[in-house]
């Protein structure tokens, strides 16, 4: 399988973990790219330009992380990412994640293009909103409540994933501390090989 990324996508950081949690490290190959720069081998495989984007063993083309995270876990071995058993309250918890990695990655790329009109505007302070709505909720979840993600799901993931990026992206959100329960559990995570690896540079 080759794995199309760049270092500082959330939603690659995502699948690129799942990979490394179901034992799939070597049977991924990564394939670095500028998804900004239409770069011609990634275009090939994923006409919209985004990262992450996954070429199965069979050809099959795959884009959008939360796909590609089902389909490795399907693939790997050890602990299932999605338990059967628990799938809602799994997939709610990575929706929550989701929804937070997008609200900041929009913020990055709309400062990006238009500076700080972005933050000023309404879809910039709806974001805003967003997040601390997001944040709010995260700390009061109940698998923050257990202070360790253990056994870990796709929802942790995506939900650490989506924390570190607003430390990395948006540090004068200063989120955990505002939310020190949430940081608890999240310094947790953070200490896995999986998050160590791949940390954003």
């Amino acid at each position: 399988m080759e794995l199309y990324l760049n270092a500082t996508s959330p939603y690659a950081r995502t699948a690129r973990i799942v990979a490394l949690e179901r034992g799939l490290a070597a049977a991924v190959a990564l394939r670095w790219c500028d998804p900004w720069a239409d770069d011609a081998a990634l275009l090939a495989v994923n006409p919209a330009g985004r990262v992450p984007a996954l070429v199965t063993d069979d050809g099959t083309a795959l884009g959008e992380s939360l796909l590609i995270a089902q389909y490795l876990n399907a693939r790997g071995s050890g602990p299932d990412l999605l338990p059967a058993a628990a799938l809602a309250e799994v997939l709610g918890h990575a929706g929550l994640g989701q929804g937070l990695i997008d609200a900041a990655f929009t913020t990055v790329i709309a400062r990006k293009h238009q500076g700080s009109a972005a933050d000023t505007g309404v879809l910039g302070q709806r974001r805003r909103r967003a997040i601390m709505r997001l944040l709010a909720t995260l700390e009061a979840h109940e698998r923050t409540a257990r202070g360790e993600p253990d056994p870990l799901t796709l929802g942790d993931i995506v939900v650490g994933v989506a924390l570190d990026y607003l430390a990395f992206r948006l540090p004068e959100l200063d989120w955990p501390s505002r939310h020190r329960e949430l940081a608890t559990w999240h310094g947790a995570l953070r200490g896995r090989e999986s998050f160590r690896q791949t940390a954003f540079v």
